[in-house]
């Protein structure tokens, strides 16, 4: 697999469980263990992202840590367009954006959520044909997955925080909800009744099993709970990004080969991986340096915001709080203390006699898809 001084590429989640599910190869045997390796191999979909950004980046850590970029498409081709509505045409946006960082070590990772409303410096692109997009000043973070694709998002991330991207993966509508479903669902538990009707999610307040679709709802939900922000929106994933881990160290994988098998062909169905990622020799590699991460190993939290001057449905990076985030994580250091002391309230885990009220850090905005 990638060398990164030791340095291979976790989140949402997503990565751990889906270099587990390979490994469905290690208990097959003989013809079986061939046809399993060819099968998964063409299932992956990758992008070459260091051939096409070159020298012009970051450099990679030299000390055994490493980051993944992890994004969530919000595209409606195909079948997401079923699970999402709206339109179907053929662009996407980074739905959901996460920095994964993964200590020296291996035995802890910490996630940060960039808010996809946050405006950045987007700086000039090659979209996946080739063709040059000009950058943009105060442009939508998500934008550069719109127009420049993989290798954009992973450029626009590396100069919004100075980090090298060591790998990239991305998730559609469509390819979330199989996953879970592979899983076996995933557990969450609200206390307060959440009832969206923009992403059909309607939930009493409860402990509630969720199967892929309503867990595609849930960590799509907005307006339906709390103040409506999309940092609202955030903390769910990061509940549901819990919920995963804990369900895939617990469903007993390699003691059930055929559960395994079902799950790594799902998991490889459902992503789109960088070059270095795109083999199930290397996400299995990558699986074994990260078996130990679980639930508790886990800091998650959101880069920090504040609502930006020019406009109030928009996000700009609060200082220096983000800086001091950004160096943490290339420091291979903790995140400060006083940035996972003021992370925004999970609202589905609110205070259910509270009355909802906005928080001035909140992203509140009115964009065209959900």
């Amino acid at each position: 697999m990638a060398e990164h001084k030791r340095v291979p590429s976790r989140r949402r989640k997503v990565v751990r469980t889906v270099a587990c599910a390979s490994a469905a190869l290690v208990v097959l045997g003989g013809g079986a263990a061939g046809y399993a390796y060819v099968k998964l191999n063409g299932n992956i979909k990758s992008v070459d992202i260091n051939a096409r950004l070159g020298d012009a980046r970051p450099p990679a850590a030299t000390n055994g840590s490493f980051n993944i970029l992890v994004l969530g498409s919000d595209s409606r081709a195909g079948a997401n367009g079923n699970l999402a509505g709206g339109d179907t045409g053929d662009s996407a946006r980074s739905d959901t954006a996460m920095v994964v960082h993964i200590s020296q070590d291996h035995t802890n990772a910490t996630v940060v959520s960039i808010p996809r409303d946050t405006l950045v410096n987007r700086p000039d692109c090659t979209d996946p044909s080739g063709k040059p997009v000009l950058g943009a000043k105060r442009a939508m973070y998500n934008s550069a997955f719109e127009v420049g694709g993989a290798t954009c998002a992973v450029k626009t991330t590396e100069q919004l925080t100075g980090l090298r991207m060591d790998h990239y993966l991305q998730v559609d509508f469509e390819g979330f909800a199989r996953v879970v479903d592979a899983l076996g669902g995933a557990t969450v538990t609200t206390t307060v009744p959440i009832h969206d009707k923009d992403s059909g999610l309607d939930l009493p307040a409860g402990e509630h099993h969720l199967d892929g679709q309503q867990s595609l709802a849930f960590v799509r939900t907005r307006h339906g709970v709390g103040d409506g922000s999309d940092l609202g929106r955030i903390e769910l994933q990061k509940q549901m990004v819990r919920s995963l881990l804990k369900q895939a160290g617990g469903i007993g994988l390699f003691s059930n080969p055929v559960k395994l098998w079902s799950i790594g062909d799902t998991m490889t169905r459902s992503v789109t991986t960088d070059s270095a990622l795109g083999s199930v020799n290397s996400l299995v590699g990558l699986g074994q340096e990260l078996k130990g991460i679980g639930p508790d190993q886990l800091t998650m939290v959101t880069l920090p915001v504040v609502t930006a001057p020019s406009d109030p449905n928009r996000v700009v990076e609060r200082q220096p709080q983000a800086d001091q985030l950004w160096a943490a994580l290339k420091g291979d250091r903790a995140v400060p203390r006083e940035i996972v002391s003021d992370q925004p309230q999970n609202p589905a885990q609110a205070d259910p006699t509270a009355s909802p009220t906005a928080s001035p850090k909140a992203s509140s905005t009115p964009v065209a898809r959900r």
